[in-house]
């Protein structure tokens, strides 16, 4: 009886131990990925005014759009805003490293090595998501913001809306593009199928539809099909990566 109380002591124990081991890594990848997010905004803080000018303002000055400051302190925190977005982003690779970091120790051999390359993966596919957002929507955007209408009403735009518009923009299509990526996962763990994707693409397309609709500012067809449009290849290509993780011969 003393044994089994000893025992059943000890592992109590030991559960604990490991539990306050997993927040203590949590609590350690909290402030790394923190102090990335730092050492991003002091990066963009060093070249702010080039942010501003060359590639903030630079889609609404080529649609000739005129913006404008319409809050006492809206330019300071204009500013502010723009060196955490583009601290974020710049830091997301990393951010995305200390994930893998701290999900890294409870995965098999097998599982590590295709995990540690979804981080690499993942960044790239981010980026393409938030260049095709600030080369292509936003441009074909504020095109049609800046013809619409009688020419006897001015356009003039707060600088703060704008900057939320662009912003959703980017992330929005950033998150968007890591949709092959995680098929690619969710293959890997056996919880979805390349035919349950097909079966399920006419249900994809009325969902796309309406994300167009909510996500596009414009209430023109033609701009929300140019967000839908890569919504479509997106998920066409997630249904080939998830046939390519099926037809891999599967680890013990």
């Amino acid at each position: 009886m003393n044994n089994e109380k000893e025992n059943k002591e000890t592992g109590e124990e030991k559960e604990e131990i490991g539990f306050m081991g997993h927040l203590d890594e949590l609590r350690k990848r909290i402030i790394f990925a923190f102090v990335g997010i730092i050492i991003g905004c002091i990066i963009s803080g060093f070249f702010i005014e080039d942010l501003m000018n060359y590639i903030l303002l630079a889609p609404a000055s080529a649609a000739k759009l005129s913006l404008q400051n319409l809050q006492p302190f809206g330019i300071p925190f204009l500013y502010f805003k723009v060196i955490f977005i583009t601290g974020f982003i710049i830091s997301f690779p990393f951010l995305l490293w200390q994930i893998w970091l701290f999900i890294a120790p409870g995965l098999y051999e097998n599982e590590r090595k295709w995990a540690s390359k979804i981080t690499f993966f993942t960044s790239i596919s981010f980026f393409i998501g938030v260049a095709f957002a600030y080369f292509f929507m936003i441009p074909s955007m504020l095109g049609f913001a800046a013809t619409f209408g009688t020419d006897k009403i001015r356009t003039d735009i707060d600088v703060n809306a704008y900057f939320g518009f662009v912003t959703l923009m980017i992330l929005a299509s950033g998150i968007i593009f890591e949709m092959p990526m995680v098929s690619y996962v969710l293959a890997k763990a056996g919880l979805i199928t390349s035919k349950g994707l097909r079966s399920y693409w006419r249900h994809a397309v009325v969902v796309i539809i309406i994300l167009a609709a909510i996500l596009t500012p414009t209430p023109d067809p033609i701009n929300q099909m140019f967000f839908a449009l890569p919504l479509f290849i997106l998920y066409e290509i997630s249904i080939w990566i998830v046939k390519l993780v099926e037809k891999k011969p599967k680890d013990e």
